[in-house]
């Protein structure tokens, strides 16, 4: 027996004898079901979606109980826990915001393991930065998250949102910065929404929802959201309507106001992929007009539409129509038909990003082959150069001013833990903001960008990273994590737990899916809808490649998504069980046929289809992960996280997959779920999300014969 052989054993039998001392609680199954166009569909689980009853706050205890007591027998935890803690101990800042001409930047800074990131106000270049407001003195456990902040254009205010255990929901508070005192103004139920002040600093706009009754403020659908305008010093219910959409209410709105002040813009839909554009001319910045009356631009509901800037009457807007890899046009407003654009940058080759306007330019964001570029035109459209990138990987949060010539931006790679740098659009020359440090020796690993072909012949990139010079013999702990959807991008990016794996002898693999938009609008739309399956390929094939190179073998391979890529992962170990070692399916979206009926699912409609849709039933059935658990089969070994908080993908989707996957599994792999509570789907404090993470990246080592 080889040495790999012999550990892997040893680990299988380890972690049998910790299922055996673990029992699953038993988990009620009852007869309910549903019945689709003469299809009946079981539903046994169904009394886990009722956050509020007892019993199923009762199985939650049971599994945790079940789970921790798995994770304390897996040695490496240890180890990854203060190997992580170190590597996460490295003060970094975010892209710096200058809301005044010449006036004070403001970010936010982590001095290493806050819970949160404070708000920092620096001067001038070299000043020592202040805070301006620490999200850590708000709650003792750090549970109540700092979610959205803006800084009013006149410098004297800003509005914060906080989060009760990180949900989507938000309310607003005003701190006068002089003083570092709140107001009394109070908003609330916003969701999915900043403040956008206007120029003169007395208000904002913002969107909000209708309260919901207390007992489901975790669970309700998010409908008839609204744009409103909150004049300081008054209560929110004193806040004046600006915009809705009452005859689609399933659709998100929202609006911001335009760096010089003179216009709003709003944007409504419920796609990923097109939405309406809509103006008001708010006329003098200083005594805007916040009721001005609203008027379309874009209304077709036929592509994308996203105004970068502004000078004076004309808009520059990057738009997907007729070109599905985007291209920037010059609309007028008072005249925005498609044949009278001026057409500033055409579509190229490579996916248009984003843009922002800086010092008189435009900062065109491209992703070539997933790679980030940044290019440089006049407003005329006159290509002026590039913005010169540190290396290969992935710009992030453009800042910049029309009447500043400077850009800021984030770079990152796998192996490049992200910094600021600052570009000065005259002297063309680069400078760091604040520089990370961090106790990782990169220079000892690669990351190589491979191309593979999927089970319909297509094309997909994917970057693989590894300690340099391994041998391909098929024996490394190899994690693969994707996405594949919403047209998101999955670029370079580093991440300290990813840090430790390598260090550990591990793989970390990355494929670009379709679904995403690495490749234009094509892309994503050869992964939605009728053509889901075209994701869960793509990942296989991927699978595929990494062992037939000889990175890994199914013995050593774990398979790793959050949220949609939870369900990724979750339809992928239904559909090829065999192929992998251990899966994490992290709040993912996993009972297709009921997604649409809690809180935020309405608006995935026009990504996955709806089980009201007998043709879009037909597809959704087949691969939604709670229905096609199979009873007989060995399924990976399988680690689950949800948040109790979580009002985005709610718990019960999570709930429901390991309730089957328990029932269901046919030999000694665990299957476990891991729910923790006073947080949700985007927010965990440091030392939590330290905690899941060992945990998560511990099992899977584990269970991939790591040791």
């Amino acid at each position: 027996m080889s040495r790999s052989l012999a550990v892997t054993c040893s680990a299988l039998w380890f972690a049998s004898s910790l299922v055996a001392q673990s029992r699953y609680p038993t988990t009620r199954r009852d007869t309910t079901a549903d019945t689709y166009f003469g299809t009946r569909v079981p539903t046994p689980y169904r009394w886990l979606e009722d956050q509020n009853a007892p019993e199923v706050a009762a199985w939650v205890d049971s599994e945790n109980a079940v789970t921790f007591h798995y994770l304390d027998g897996v040695t490496l935890r240890g180890a990854f826990k203060d190997r992580l803690t170190t590597l996460w101990n490295y003060a970094r800042v975010t892209v710096p915001d200058r809301p005044v001409r010449g006036g004070a930047l403001f970010f936010t800074k982590n001095s290493g393991l806050q819970s949160q990131s404070p708000i920092y106000k620096q001067t001038a270049p070299g000043s020592r930065p202040t805070v301006v407001l620490d999200p850590n003195t708000l709650s003792p456990d750090g549970s109540t998250a700092l979610s959205t902040w803006s800084v009013s254009p006149d410098g004297r205010y800003m509005a914060y949102g906080l989060s009760p255990g990180g949900s989507d929901w938000r309310e607003l508070h005003i701190r006068v910065l002089a003083t570092g005192k709140d107001l009394p103004d109070t908003v609330r139920w916003a969701k999915f929404s900043g403040a956008s002040w206007t120029n003169d600093g007395k208000g904002f706009f913002y969107s909000r929802f209708p309260a919901p009754a207390p007992d489901q403020v975790l669970t309700a659908s998010p409908l008839n959201q609204k744009v409103y305008y909150h004049t300081l010093g008054t209560p929110d219910s004193a806040d004046q309507l600006i915009f809705a959409q009452p005859d689609h209410p399933d659709w998100y709105v929202s609006g911001f106001v335009t760096e010089d002040g003179k216009y709003l813009i709003l944007s409504y839909g419920n796609a990923t992929d097109r939405n309406h554009l809509s103006y008001a001319d708010l006329g003098d910045p200083m005594h805007p007009n916040v009721t001005a009356e609203v008027k379309p631009l874009f209304t077709a509901y036929d592509a994308s539409y996203r105004v970068i800037g502004n000078l004076h009457n004309t808009f520059f807007v990057r738009t997907t129509n007729g070109a599905p890899k985007a291209k920037i046009v010059a609309v007028d407003p008072a005249d925005p038909a498609p044949d009278k654009w001026r057409v500033v940058v055409p579509e190229g080759p490579d996916a248009i990003e984003g843009a922002v306007m800086a010092g008189g330019r435009l900062i065109v964001q491209d992703l070539s082959d997933v790679k980030s570029r940044l290019r440089i035109f006049s407003t005329e459209g006159r290509a002026i150069g590039e913005v010169p990138l540190p290396g290969i990987g992935s710009v992030s949060g453009l800042s910049g001013r029309s009447d500043t010539p400077e850009l800021y931006y984030s770079f990152a790679s796998f192996l490049r833990p992200p910094t600021v740098y600052r570009f000065d659009l005259i002297s063309r020359k680069t400078s760091s903001f604040q520089p990370p440090h961090v106790a990782f020796n990169a220079a000892a690993y690669e990351t190589k960008q491979v191309f593979y072909t999927s089970k319909d012949g297509t094309r997909v990139p994917m970057f693989v990273t590894s300690k340099k010079g391994i041998a391909l013999d098929g024996s490394h702990p190899t994690v693969l994590y994707a996405y594949g959807g919403f047209d998101i991008n999955i670029t370079p990016a580093f991440s300290p737990v990813v840090a430790v794996w390598l260090e550990h002898g591990g793989v970390y693999a990355v494929p670009n899916l379709r679904g995403g938009g690495e490749y234009g609008e094509a892309w994503h739309h050869a992964g939605m809808l009728e053509k889901k399956q075209n994701v869960f390929d793509d990942f296989i094939a991927a699978a595929e490649y990494l062992i037939q190179a000889g990175y890994t073998s199914s013995a050593h391979l774990a398979i790793h998504g959050y949220s949609n890529g939870g369900l990724l992962v979750g339809a992928v170990e239904d559909q090829r069980p065999e192929l992998f070692a251990a899966a994490y399916p992290g709040a993912g979206v996993m009972d297709m046929l009921r997604y649409q009926d809690f809180t935020a699912g309405k608006g995935w409609v026009s990504e996955y289809g709806s089980s009201a849709d007998s043709a879009q039933f037909s597809y959704l059935i087949k691969y939604s992960p709670v229905q096609n658990v199979k009873a007989g089969t060995c399924y990976p070994a399988t680690i689950i996280t949800t948040a109790d908080h979580d009002d985005r993908v709610v718990p019960s989707h999570s709930y429901k997959f390991a309730a089957a996957l328990q029932a269901a599994q046919a030999c000694d792999k665990p299957a476990l779920i891991r729910v923790d509570t006073k947080t949700s789907h985007g927010y965990m404090p440091t030392d939590k999300r330290i905690a899941e993470l060992s945990d998560i990246w511990a099992f899977t080592g584990w269970n991939t014969g790591m040791r």
